[in-house]
């Protein structure tokens, strides 16, 4: 299904390919960087209003924007003959950066009250589900992607977002609760999980279970690859 999505994708954008012409994928790369930062920005200053519903909106659209930026970048290399390991290497690393800014930012938000440690805890088990599949690529085993993918964790991200401004433009109110303090504990600690809340959360939870998914399927191929004596 994915590869006839990319092929899709591959389609529309040859008219776009082909007016880039000779400009520096890269250059592509790094701008979707600096729109990241923006988005960042909008999401960590946000208030329960009106304008915070602007500035959530304003998110949105950036990452949007800068996604598909981040998706040109290969096309044209590929298109130029120029793909090569730097190309791989610096998209993969903006993707880690906007995959934990992302809920950083969230963290730091003050009116949506997820809170700065919860925020920094749900990025570092995101990072380490991500370190998983290039741990097994750096041991021969070729990347793993399995578990909660980067897909899975925009989808839910821009989900999650969408919430929290229509809650702050007081168009839909979104919570959920779970009673008691079992509830509470697995909400990590929060009362209830507004739209930010949704996304930090089950970014912890897939972080970890990303992280584990793809540890036990390195050990098992890497066991499997040990003749016998």
């Amino acid at each position: 299904m994915f590869e006839r999505l990319r092929e899709k994708w591959s389609s529309m954008t040859r008219p776009l390919i082909m007016v880039l012409g000779d400009m520096d994928p890269n250059l592509l790369t790094w701008s979707s960087l600096i729109i990241s930062f923006v988005s960042f920005w909008m999401i960590s200053v946000a208030t329960m209003d009106e304008q915070g519903a602007v500035l959530i909106l304003g998110s949105i659209l950036m990452i949007g924007l800068a996604g598909v930026l981040d998706a040109l970048d290969g096309d044209l290399a590929r298109h130029q003959g120029t793909a090569g390991p730097y190309g791989d290497f610096l998209d993969h690393t903006i993707d880690r950066v906007v995959d934990i800014g992302i809920i950083i930012a969230i963290g730091f938000n003050v009116d949506f009250g997820v809170g700065a440690s919860l925020g920094l805890g749900a990025a570092l088990l995101t990072l380490m589900g991500s370190y998983m599949g290039t741990q097994a690529q750096s041991v021969g085993l070729g990347r793993i992607y399995g578990g909660f993918s980067r897909a899975d964790r925009m989808v839910l991200t821009l989900i999650g977002l969408s919430l929290a401004g229509l809650d702050a433009a007081g168009v839909l109110s979104f919570s959920i609760t779970l009673p008691g303090d079992l509830g509470r504990y697995a909400m990590l600690g929060l009362d209830s999980l507004n739209g930010f809340g949704l996304v930090v959360v089950f970014s912890a939870y897939g972080g970890l279970y990303t992280f584990i998914s793809r540890f036990y399927s390195a050990r098992k191929m890497l066991i499997g690859s040990i003749p016998e004596s």
